[in-house]
């Protein structure tokens, strides 16, 4: 089987499985999907969810959340992880956002980047999900599938987006993604599957008897 025809499965069999893709970050707008993704890195989506109503009720707009003490901040989200670096990168990109944009997230990717805390994984996810810009934001667990599943041989995730986005069109980036990360949370875990166990494992690789050791983005 060709990574093609692998890649013609998967986007099949996710599509059959996950025919809706709802963002699993609450957000209301570019904003606050902004600082919820930020928020995200080394957290789950859930632990996310519970934090932000407490910090969005503090301050939900760039113009409120650039006055706010980082201490402040950092009490909030201290639960998600990193909360002295990730406090900071919210009041700081909040003040370029008012400075720099009127206010408003830049719908460019590069001009997302260079906010504090924002990286190309978070500037993808914002792009594709507050904008709907076809975007393949790649995470540690889209790079740990794309491994399992042929997709790829690239050992960072750098190189496994370039793979990706040259298998799937532009138009099936978006929600692709969110199936591919909805799977691995349901079926193709970290600890669940070694390659050899999940049902989308065994349909690519049905002779597969050694379990996959895959490359940490």
């Amino acid at each position: 089987m060709t990574r093609s025809e692998r890649a013609a499965i998967v986007a099949t069999r996710l599509r059959e499985l996950y025919p809706d893709t709802p963002i699993p970050l609450d957000h209301e707008d570019a904003y606050t999907l902004l600082v919820a993704v930020l928020l995200s890195a080394q957290c789950t989506d859930a632990r996310v969810n519970q934090i932000t109503p407490a910090l969005f009720a503090l301050a939900k707009t760039p113009e409120d959340m650039m006055v706010q003490p980082v201490d402040t901040v950092r009490g909030i989200i201290r639960p998600c992880g990193l909360s002295p670096r990730k406090s900071k990168a919210i009041v700081e990109l909040s003040r370029q956002l008012v400075e720099n944009y009127q206010g408003k997230v830049p719908q460019d990717m590069d001009a997302l980047e260079q906010l504090p805390g924002v990286g190309h994984k978070t500037a993808s996810v914002v792009m594709s999900q507050a904008f709907g810009v076809p975007a393949f934001p790649v995470d540690t667990h889209i790079h740990r599938l794309a491994q399992r599943w042929g997709l790829t041989r690239g050992r960072r995730v750098e190189e496994t987006e370039r793979d990706l986005k040259k298998l799937f069109p532009p138009e099936e980036w978006n929600a692709l993604h969110l199936r591919i990360i909805f799977y691995g949370r349901e079926y193709c875990t970290a600890r669940g599957c070694d390659g050899t166990t999940c049902p989308m494992c065994r349909e690519l690789y049905p002779n597969r008897k050694k379990p996959v050791v895959t490359h940490k983005g």
